[in-house]
């Protein structure tokens, strides 16, 4: 048993085994999923990528194995050569936003995790098993109408009280490799973007419980000769998720307690090296969202979205240790990259999707469109 399992939590982890209801999950609490439909109905084959070696297994987790390819794979496989007459197909598109939005199928496996009568998440039933241990922070009722839920312990009133509380389950879970990757970071949890936080539940779980997350994710661009740049970083292979692949030049989760924008430029200078001078420059344009389940883990995010304009003199320059190289090139090119590879990280084809809505890369005349701009916002955007 892990030292920090205390008494008063009585954990065990033997006791704990996946618990699959066969109850229907109800239709009051489900969240909403509308179904994923493509003009592209028959079956797609992968994209022949020739040479270029590359993790084509990336879940929206993590990728599964360290990709290998280089800045020079990607700038080939980006050449309207390489493949000549893929140049108005959506398919390699649609496939990017399916990656983002798996287990549909799945979601009556999922407890709804209720705090002050609001539902501020879903949590699996298998994984709620581990919670009943913990029956000082965590009640689960069984209740024949709605299949059940989980709650916290009335005892905990404040949102101090909660964040103090839960803490300590997460480290137990995690001593006990059931939610790995702790960053010691707390995001808020709440029933909407605005509304009053509950508590602050640390980032590695927040999957696990099924908390909507929210995140900025930038674009910085470049215009000379009549043409539009995007500068491309790629990821540290020491980063814990995705490492090796390509992301766009600034993003990161929205934490406990800062607004969005400084937020915004905070990560603007720890990625990138760009001065607030700058950074405050950025455009809010949007966002998007996605509601991913892999396992017990489901992912309900919500990513705000900006444009940067950027002189053609700038240079990004990583502070954080977490780009490995930076890499500008054109717009069109980045297209072909999302439409035939797995490089970039699952959420950053979204967010770049939607800038090629904005800037008319993608116009009406495409095959799917409506389908494809729908199917970036398949979360709940609220």
């Amino acid at each position: 048993m892990a030292s920090c399992c205390t008494a008063k939590f009585r954990f065990s982890i033997s006791s704990c085994r996946a618990a699959r209801s066969s109850r229907p999950f109800p239709a009051s609490l489900m969240p909403s999923f509308p179904l994923f439909h493509s003009p592209f109905s028959r079956p797609m084959k992968p994209t022949n990528l020739r040479s270029v070696s590359a993790s084509a297994a990336v879940s929206a987790g993590a990728a599964s194995t360290t990709p290998t390819f280089s800045w020079d794979d990607v700038v080939r496989v980006s050449q309207p050569e390489f493949n000549p007459n893929d140049s108005s197909n959506l398919r390699g598109f649609f496939d990017k936003t399916k990656a983002c939005n798996r287990g549909a199928e799945l979601q009556s496996e999922f407890l709804p995790f209720v705090v002050e009568d609001q539902i501020v998440g879903y949590i699996h039933k298998g994984f709620a098993e581990n919670l009943r241990s913990f029956e000082d922070v965590f009640i689960l009722s069984k209740d024949n109408c709605d299949g059940g839920k989980v709650m916290l312990h009335q005892s905990l009133k404040s949102a101090d009280d909660r964040t103090r509380a839960v803490r300590e389950v997460i480290k137990c879970l995690a001593e006990n490799e059931l939610i790995p990757g702790i960053r010691n970071e707390l995001f808020p949890v709440t029933s909407s973007y605005g509304a009053p936080v509950f508590f602050s539940l640390e980032r590695a779980a927040v999957p696990y419980f099924g908390i909507k997350a929210y995140g900025v994710h930038m674009k910085g661009y470049v215009e000379k000769d009549k043409q539009k740049f995007l500068w491309l970083g790629k990821r540290s292979l020491m980063k814990s998720t995705f490492p090796g692949m390509l992301d766009h030049l600034v993003a990161g989760g929205l934490p406990h307690g800062i607004a969005c924008g400084e937020n915004l430029i905070k990560e603007c200078e720890e990625e990138a090296g760009i001065p607030r001078t700058l950074s405050s420059r950025a455009i809010s344009v949007g966002a998007v969202s996605y509601s991913d389940i892999d396992g017990h883990r489901f992912k309900r995010d919500v990513l705000f979205t900006y444009d940067l304009k950027l002189p053609e003199s700038f240079v990004p320059n990583n502070q954080d240790g977490e780009v490995e190289s930076f890499k500008l090139i054109p717009v069109k090119h980045v297209a072909n990259i999302i439409k035939r590879t797995d490089f970039f990280k699952t959420n950053c084809n979204i967010v770049i999707i939607d800038f090629l809505f904005r800037h008319g890369y993608i116009t009406p005349e495409c095959f799917g469109y409506l389908d494809l701009l729908q199917s970036l916002k398949r979360g709940d955007c609220s």
